[in-house]
């Protein structure tokens, strides 16, 4: 596995910028990585990793970098609970942890570092430097996720009887004896209108 260092350079390239975000996502990757003993994400063990994210931010690219996962891999999935948090799936094993960021690591940045004036510096300082445990909390889980989830899934594809489109993965439902897509059978959760 690569240094911190070498990961935030490349998290700034894939990002754009080096942020606070960044950093933790970074490390919260490489903690879950080693609570679940995956040393080689993007080779030899690229096919037994699953990450669930909880918000769509900064640290979520950073994730995504060091582990490997990707939505269109179908290893990367995003629950949108708004919380600086990711659970780490070892599918080969079934064992899973679930990764938190300390809300109180803030108020330790500005404690830590009070001559530094600007808000996110303070932070990327402290988040480069601070332990594990005063960075994060780590839970084991167990992971519910349904086959169709999963890498390697293979389900019929169909098309919607509504628009046309197909869909894939049985993200269907069955309305009056008709197969609609999602935003067909249920339109008030389209985000387009």
């Amino acid at each position: 596995m690569e240094s911190l260092d070498e990961l935030l350079d490349k998290a700034k390239v894939a990002h754009g910028h080096l942020c606070a975000g960044q950093i933790l996502g970074v490390r919260m990757a490489l903690l879950g990585l080693k609570q679940l003993g995956i040393a080689d994400p993007h080779g030899a063990d690229r096919k037994r990793l699953a990450t669930f994210v909880e918000i769509d931010r900064c640290a979520t690219d950073a994730i995504g970098l060091v582990t490997g996962c990707r939505l269109g891999k179908r290893t990367l999935k995003f629950r949108d609970w708004g919380k600086m948090a990711a659970t780490f799936v070892d599918l080969a094993s079934g064992e899973a942890v679930r990764v938190v960021a300390l809300e109180g690591s803030r108020d330790l940045a500005r404690d830590l570092y009070p001559h530094i004036e600007d808000k996110s510096r303070q932070q990327m300082q402290a988040y480069r430097e601070l332990g594990d445990g005063q960075l994060f909390r780590v839970e084991r889980v167990h992971v519910r996720a349904e086959p169709a989830e999963l890498p390697g899934y293979k389900a019929e594809r169909v098309t919607c009887a509504g628009c046309g489109e197909g869909v894939n993965f049985g993200r269907y439902e069955e309305v009056d004896g008709r197969r609609l897509c999602l935003s067909c059978a249920r339109p008030e959760l389209r985000y387009w209108s």
